[in-house]
């Protein structure tokens, strides 16, 4: 689809389309979270923690963030951990750089504890429709950092693996031969930390526990883990982020690959987001299923124009389907939020 002037409102039914080509890789997007609970949709975790109820960003804390130019989370709790460990072995005071990673990391806490579905409010059988759609990919790419596809797999683990083994699971570059449904996520997500030698680590729960885990803030003099996920900032922040970590290079290396037919739900493929659009230029799917939701005419037709140029030049076939005819986006997923 080339023609920019021309455009139709037309969206196809998904459970026909899905019938005309194989679809072994989905990328998911926050849309899919969104269609479960509508706060996933805030604009800026960082903005919303400079702004949180409870112990927001101060000003010492935002200079950080302005020094080392990003917005990203990671980046940020990494250098003040660097810091901190190089001034103590330099028996330069490491109480500062210290302070304010606990700082900054109890604000994002507070963030995602604000904005992050409830355990208490997650329906097993929204669990169940979620891992059943992701278990008929072969590989399933997620920009999502929240705990809804985590929850999905631990609710019915045995046909979906995110490579991570072990009885605390690691990622181990020689070991991702696999007969399972990979579920890949290309930034990271509040289950996975980086270990101290920038490896990445798994987190194990049951249930809710890892959310309620992931408000405990560490006041112990050693620093704990950081968060290794990329929540936010230009394409560069993210690209050098996933460039250092070798779990967010391996998948991002595998959608690079991805030259078969993939299906694209609730990701908006928008400028913050070059390094995936850079991705999926090069891989060159075979054919391209995009969700949109009908809000309106206009809305499609410029939503269809919108993707068509992310494509433009590159031969991919691109279909355009209705994202409600779609597993992940149905309404009986979506749980209303609490007032």
């Amino acid at each position: 689809m080339t023609d920019f002037q021309d455009v139709d409102a037309q969206l196809e039914d998904w459970n026909a389309l899905r019938s005309t080509a194989s679809f072994s890789g989905l990328l998911v997007g926050n849309g899919a979270s969104r269609a479960v609970w509508d706060d996933f949709g805030y604009e800026s975790l960082f903005d919303n923690a400079r702004t949180v109820e409870e112990k927001p960003l101060s000003p010492s804390e935002l200079s950080v963030f302005d020094a080392l130019q990003t917005r990203s989370f990671e980046q940020v709790l990494s250098a003040l951990k660097t810091t901190s460990r190089v001034n103590k072995a330099l028996a330069v005071s490491s109480a500062a750089p210290r302070n304010r990673y606990y700082a900054i990391k109890e604000a994002l806490i507070n963030t995602v504890h604000a904005a992050h579905i409830p355990w208490r409010l997650v329906v097993p059988s929204t669990l169940a429709s979620i891992n059943q759609e992701l278990a008929s990919y072969r590989t399933v790419f997620t920009t999502n950092y929240d705990l809804l596809n985590y929850w999905a797999v631990q609710h019915q683990p045995e046909a979906i693996t995110d490579l991570f083994q072990g009885t605390e699971p690691g990622f181990d570059l020689s070991d991702t031969a696999t007969d399972k449904t990979r579920l890949l996520y290309l930034h990271g997500g509040l289950h996975l930390v980086r270990n101290q030698d920038g490896t990445a680590r798994k987190l194990m729960s049951t249930e809710g526990t890892l959310l309620g885990s992931f408000a405990i803030n560490n006041t112990i003099k050693t620093l704990d883990d950081v968060p290794l996920f990329v929540n936010e900032g230009p394409s560069a922040d993210k690209l050098k982020t996933i460039r250092s970590s070798d779990y967010l290079s391996f998948c991002y290396e595998q959608l690079l690959g991805h030259g078969q037919a993939l299906c694209i739900f609730g990701h908006a493929l928008g400028e913050q987001d070059s390094h995936i659009i850079h991705a999926l230029r090069l891989a060159k799917p075979q054919v391209v299923a995009i969700s949109i939701y009908p809000r309106s005419k206009a809305f499609i037709q410029h939503q269809k124009r919108h993707y068509a140029k992310v494509f433009e030049g590159t031969g991919v076939e691109l279909r355009f389907f209705d994202s409600k005819s779609h597993a992940l986006g149905g309404t009986k997923l979506t749980v209303p939020v609490e007032v």
